[in-house]
């Protein structure tokens, strides 16, 4: 599977932001998709995640601004961002979690549960 983002740009802090992560190669309707976040220096952390179910998950600084959806016929998750702060300036990335079984959503913060990655859109957030 091939994964797409897009729709970083530039913004003022208070802004919003929708980023778009399209699948190719294979249906994603099964999968959880997740958005991560990579700022210079820093590592990449979690941001937010939705499951096949529409269980979405999100990290306490994105909780509240933040909303991921996912429209199945189009092979796309949807990362709407609002309230954007300096703070939330990075590289977004998308990517497929790759982890099965029960308890399988314990490493979602976890980059090395992922096994296919967006090649990353930038998000800045001018103050």
């Amino acid at each position: 599977v091939q994964l797409q983002a897009s729709g970083g740009g530039l913004v003022q802090e208070g802004g919003s932001l929708r980023l778009s992560c399209a699948a190719s190669g294979r249906t994603f309707r099964t999968d959880t998709i997740s958005w991560f976040r990579q700022s210079p220096g820093k590592e990449r952390e979690f941001v937010a995640a939705i499951t096949w179910r529409n269980t979405s998950y999100f990290t306490d600084s994105a909780k509240g601004r933040f909303i991921i959806s996912r429209d199945n016929a189009h092979n796309t998750v949807y990362l709407q961002m609002s309230m954007l702060k300096p703070g939330d300036t990075a590289v977004y990335y998308c990517a497929r979690y790759s982890r099965t079984g029960t308890g399988y959503l314990v490493e979602l913060g976890s980059t090395s549960s992922y096994d296919f990655w967006g090649q990353g859109t930038l998000v800045t957030v001018s103050s």
